[in-house]
């Protein structure tokens, strides 16, 4: 079984962050997978988006056109990324700082207020972590032991004091 990633949003929202701790997930339960993240050259504020291919099978292009999981973190991405979604997908948003206009009824739409989640709990910069809690909880994509492992592997070791409010972070979206 393979599924297909899209994490989406503006440069600075952790689109690329979170997008690598979902690749170590993958790794760490000793499948294939692929992390590909593409963003403009303006960075931070820019257009950002990350593909991540999770797999038992070998993957044969780390391009996902068509994910099983979108994952976005403004409207623009919303917008642009919503009707690619494969019927039967989910899609996960920041209903904080996305309006859901989607009327597609063949997939499932979340959408938790994961920025003002991040801003009430004192997580600055952490409402992509709080949305991971919540694909977490809605599908099984890994144990939350694996999630957590994966933190401590993607967060350098100069910011490790961090970890615990990644946990955090995780347990919030697990909840909303």
């Amino acid at each position: 079984m393979t599924t297909e990633i899209l994490l989406a949003g503006f440069g600075g929202q952790g689109i690329l962050f979170a997008g690598k701790i979902l690749a170590y997930c993958g790794l760490m339960d000793s499948k294939e997978l692929s992390w590909l993240p593409s963003y403009g050259p303006e960075m931070r504020g820019g257009t950002c988006n990350c593909s991540v291919c999770i797999s038992d099978d070998p993957i044969g292009s780390p391009l996902v056109l068509t994910p099983d999981i979108l994952i976005a973190l403004n409207q623009p991405s919303f917008d642009k990324f919503v009707s690619t979604v494969k019927p039967g997908g989910k899609v996960f948003f920041d209903s904080s700082m996305i309006e859901n206009e989607c009327t597609r009824t063949d997939i499932g739409i979340f959408g938790i207020p994961s920025q003002q989640l991040a801003d009430d709990n004192a997580l600055k910069g952490g409402s992509n972590i709080i949305l991971l809690g919540k694909v977490l909880k809605e599908t099984g994509i890994c144990s939350l032991e694996t999630m957590q492992k994966a933190i401590e592997k993607v967060v350098p070791a100069s910011k490790s004091h961090l970890i615990p409010n990644n946990f955090k972070a995780i347990e919030l979206g697990m909840n909303a």
